[in-house]
């Protein structure tokens, strides 16, 4: 498998694509922002008018769109990638989009003569950089195996879940319950540390060291203190998305969400106040700031 259409070109999907050039991979390439694809023209990949055209000659289809309805008009819309794939190509959804959308795709692109495998990432922007990545893949084992060399490319851990589409994306989800409400942790206690009448940088110099010390507390307390909300690297809405399917994830099981319901609110504050497309570690402000408007459920 030498040839791959990728489509999303944003924070997250232009390092992996430059990865998997950097690796050897010919790559047809398409965003709906132009001007995302031109550094990965000048490393040669082809850049594509829309994803039917990306997707052309393609072996395989990478996507790594913002949410389920961008990942249906990337596949199925006026000039979508479906119908330049040869059966049995390979589409390979890098999304976090949740596990019963997931599955309706499955069944559609089955209905195409399409192969789904489920492989959403986490790590983040400069991870993505470095192609360290994890991938949480689910589906056939066989085409996890097929797929293998280029999800090595993009990332340094690369996890089997099951071989079911959307067993990716549910480990993704227990992923996400962790890191929003990590983030929001993170917010609360920074700002708490203020009310104080404590120096927060201080405080977080001190506890990063400690017990309570973690990823999201040393990358996202960083931002939180450089006040580095813009240009985004993983914006607030985001988390408003993925936090809500968590939420109705659990909700298809009876689970209860109790901490995941709170973070959600939180984070849906910051989208009403302004913040949503600024970067998630901004969700500091919605503390800062009187927890914006009221957000009932």
């Amino acid at each position: 498998m030498q040839n791959i259409a990728f489509v999303g070109l944003g924070a997250m999907g232009a390092p992996m694509a430059k990865s998997l050039i950097s690796a050897g991979f010919d790559l047809g390439v398409f965003d709906v922002r132009e001007e995302n694809m031109g550094a990965l023209v000048e490393m040669g990949a082809a850049g594509a008018a829309s994803p039917r055209e990306a997707a052309e000659n393609a072996d395989a289809l990478v996507l790594m769109v913002v949410n389920a309805e961008q990942t249906e008009a990337a596949l199925f819309g006026e000039n979508g990638a479906a119908e330049a794939l040869g059966p049995g190509a390979p589409v390979v959804v890098m999304s976090t989009v949740g596990p019963g959308p997931i599955r309706a795709l499955d069944g559609r692109l089955s209905e195409e003569r399409l192969r789904l495998l489920d492989a959403p990432v986490s790590g983040g922007v400069a991870r993505a950089e470095r192609g360290d990545l994890l991938i949480m893949a689910g589906g056939p084992e066989d085409l996890f195996a097929r797929l293998r060399p280029a999800l090595d490319a993009m990332g340094s851990t690369v996890v089997h879940c099951g071989p079911s589409a959307g067993d990716g994306q549910s480990v993704k989800l227990v992923n996400q319950l962790l890191c929003g409400v990590h983030i929001a942790a993170a917010g609360e206690a920074l700002a708490y540390a203020e009310a104080l009448g404590l120096n927060p940088e201080s405080v977080h110099e001190t506890i990063r060291h400690g017990a309570a010390g973690s990823f999201m507390l040393e990358d996202r307390g960083r931002r939180m203190l450089d006040r580095a909300f813009l240009p985004p690297k993983s914006a607030l809405d985001i988390f408003v998305k993925d936090m809500n399917l968590v939420r109705e994830a659990a909700a298809e099981r009876g689970f209860e969400t109790p901490l995941s319901d709170a973070a959600h609110r939180l984070y849906e504050a910051g989208s009403s106040m302004g913040f949503g497309r600024e970067d998630d570690s901004g969700i500091l402000r919605v503390f800062e700031e009187g927890m914006g408007p009221s957000q009932e459920t």
